[in-house]
């Protein structure tokens, strides 16, 4: 078996074939207004970006709004409003000028983009604490993704129930990904058993694997694999406080006259210009 690189972290997914960009096809049967342009390709950064895009749409939905402005999500969402609306336009035409976007339709458009529409079936390989907290977030549901299967080789975790699944042999995981028509397969090991699970989801045939360890995992070219490494989006939080807090103490400083002498020493220092030394909030996979 041919084994391509590991993704080396969060940010910088195993390449595939097309490794810049994601092609996107319309759905059967929706119409020429709703339908996403066939054979468009969307290039990697956007298709982040589409998904940060999707979860601020989703608590505006949840809130009743039912139109957006462009600069509105693009401010909720942290990029330029023409950044935005560039990579709505791979969705094909969407809004109307002067009013805006139709939440609820956008969500579904993107959510199409994303293949969300088509649902996955997640399995998860290591129950511990990260992987518990993992089956007890919402927010996958939300978006589509199923919790169908979780696999663990403890003795005292298999036949546990977490959730509303019970905890099996990781021993059963091959047959099992087959049986669950799996589509995603997440691991949450201790390291030294990360790369003999991820062969396992390979050998089952799945395509897409998210791991938490650490460490790189060889995978098969036309596997995706998505490394999450919580140490490392932590440096870059620290980098980026650290760079905030010297942009911020090299800033130009306003002088402020003393009340008492105020009207006897006329001051000489100008107003800083508005926004001097004020940082944008950046991201590991902000756009």
């Amino acid at each position: 078996m041919s084994t391509g690189r590991g993704a080396s972290d969060v940010t910088e997914p195993h390449q595939t074939h097309e490794p810049v960009a994601q092609r996107v096809t319309g759905a059967a049967g929706s119409s020429v207004t709703d339908s996403i342009a066939q054979d468009r390709v969307i290039p990697q950064a956007t298709v982040t970006r589409l998904a940060a895009y999707l979860r601020v749409l989703g608590v505006m939905s949840d809130r009743g709004t039912s139109i957006v402005s462009s600069e509105e999500l693009a401010q909720a969402s942290g990029v330029g409003s023409a950044k935005l609306r560039k990579d709505l336009s791979f969705l094909g035409p969407n809004g109307v000028r002067g009013v805006g976007y139709d939440v609820n339709r956008l969500r579904m458009r993107i959510e199409r983009a994303l293949g969300l529409d088509r649902g996955h079936k997640v399995v998860l390989v290591g129950v511990g604490n990260l992987g518990k907290a993992l089956v007890g977030y919402g927010g996958f549901s939300r978006r589509g993704f199923e919790m169908v299967g979780l696999f663990d080789s403890d003795a005292d975790r298999i036949g546990s129930t977490v959730g509303d699944l019970v905890v099996r042999s990781t021993e059963e995981l091959t047959v099992a990904c087959r049986e669950l028509n799996a589509t995603i397969g997440v691991i949450s090991t201790p390291d030294e058993a990360a790369q003999g699970v991820c062969d396992q989801f390979v050998s089952a045939g799945l395509r897409c694997i998210m791991s938490f360890s650490p460490i790189a995992l060889d995978v098969p070219d036309h596997v995706e694999l998505r490394r999450v490494d919580l140490a490392v989006e932590m440096q870059v939080l620290s980098f980026n406080s650290a760079r905030n807090a010297d942009q911020a103490s090299s800033a130009p400083r306003v002088r402020v006259a003393h009340a008492a002498s105020a009207s006897s020493v006329p001051s000489t220092s100008s107003p800083a210009p508005v926004g001097a030394g004020s940082t944008r909030n950046g991201s590991v996979i902000a756009p």
